[in-house]
């Protein structure tokens, strides 16, 4: 490879200085490796895939299955044999047809728009709750508590569990790198009898709320959703709309502070927000890359043949910083046309949250912006810890200071 930027080894795609700014060598890869071998931290390889074309072909490619996938010895999902796999994302044709007929009719555009004032109503009283703070850690005061909030309401957690499922959830999902496979494992068992406890409730005594709706969802053709795929579509629910929208508002934000001049545009433009939200999602994509697939038969991506039964990873950020497809593609611009950005996927296994996710970062930012007339960066970037591991692209803190806009509250 030519430059300054050398070919990644097999282990560089977890190390703390890769984290921090892996968009040189995306840039290396999909100007002289676009399919590239690596080696995943189960130890398997697998190929990389880094050029938006590919990339968004990949994604909707039936070839590449996600239905038998293995990492490891373990089948399909990282917590072992705790039944909560039994969700969309690991799953092909036709099964994955019947399970997202069925949770469409109940996962509704109407019943995502009215979560809209209650999710302005948890952000302005996160915001309020640090109203008399002048330093501020964001992701765990505002861009980690929101979207734990509203998964909350979305699946009609009453008042009185969420202090128990949210303590559980934020042990599941975010679990400190030194936890064991066999800790993680303990926290998916208790998560998992919670789930299903709270499953049964919901046949018995249904209510006006996502899960309720996902146990009453029947189709002629497609029949019910059983207990354990309730039970894997609400932990779906969880880990998808929590992790990204937390990445979302975290990565954006700090986005914007790296840039003061679209963050500034964006104040004097505040109708810019569904746009620069967009352009947050393709440049700092909340999401790395993909869930892992594999090929059932060779397929062939940049001059590359993968044979099959290889195991296939998409490169979301990678792709989304394409000068190929995006002009200026390492440039901010919170106008900027983003149509076709991939950071919520593509093909059949688009993100069914993508329309919540957005509210939620369209409202969460608007609102912080709203509020406070300056936000500047407490904390050198290069100082800055990542989140660990190679799906997810989200900073552990954001160190802000603040100052409040004269007669906002």
């Amino acid at each position: 490879m030519s430059g300054s930027v050398r070919q990644p080894s097999e282990t560089e795609f977890a190390e703390p200085a890769f984290m921090a700014d892996p968009y040189p060598t995306y840039t290396c890869l999909r100007d002289e490796s676009p399919v590239f071998r690596i080696k995943l931290p189960s130890g398997l390889p697998a190929w990389f895939i880094s050029r938006y074309e590919d990339a968004r072909a990949a994604l909707a490619d039936p070839r590449l299955g996600k239905g038998n996938v293995r990492i490891g010895h373990q089948n399909k999902f990282p917590f072992g044999d705790v039944p909560m796999h039994e969700h969309l994302l690991h799953a092909d044709p036709p099964k994955h047809t019947r399970l997202r007929k069925l949770v469409a009719r109940a996962f509704v555009p109407a019943r995502v728009e009215g979560l809209r004032p209650r999710i302005h109503q948890i952000a302005g009283e996160l915001l309020d709750a640090i109203s008399d703070r002048h330093t501020v850690d964001l992701i765990e005061s505002f861009a980690f508590p929101l979207p734990l909030a509203v998964i909350s309401e979305l699946l009609g957690i009453s008042p009185d569990q969420r202090s128990e499922f949210q303590r559980m959830a934020i042990d599941l999902v975010s679990s400190p790198p030194d936890t064991t496979a066999e800790q993680i494992r303990e926290q998916a068992v208790r998560f998992e009898r919670y789930l299903r406890a709270l499953v049964a409730e919901k046949r018995h005594r249904p209510a006006d709320d996502l899960l309720s709706a996902l146990a009453g969802s029947t189709d002629a053709d497609e029949g019910s959703l059983t207990e354990t795929e309730l039970v894997s579509m609400a932990f779906l629910l969880l880990l998808a709309g929590y992790e990204t929208t937390v990445n979302l508002i975290g990565n954006g934000v700090y986005s914007l502070l790296r840039h003061p001049d679209q963050l500034a545009a964006l104040r004097a433009r505040p109708e810019l927000i569904e746009p620069a939200v967009e352009e947050m999602l393709r440049f700092e994509s909340p999401l790395a890359f993909a869930t892992l697939r594999q090929a059932t038969e060779p397929v062939t991506y940049g001059g590359v043949t993968i044979p099959a039964g290889e195991l296939v990873v998409v490169g979301l950020s990678a792709a989304n910083r394409d000068g190929r497809h995006f002009h200026d593609p390492d440039g901010f611009d919170v106008s900027r046309d983003t149509a076709g950005h991939l950071a919520f996927g593509h093909g059949i296994h688009f993100c069914l949250g993508a329309t919540l996710g957005r509210m939620e970062g369209q409202i969460a930012i608007g609102e912080l912006l709203r509020r406070y007339s300056s936000i500047e960066l407490d904390a050198d970037p290069a100082d800055l810890r990542w989140r660990a591991g190679m799906l997810i692209r989200g900073l552990r803190e954001l160190p802000v200071r603040l100052s409040r806009a004269d007669g906002v509250g």
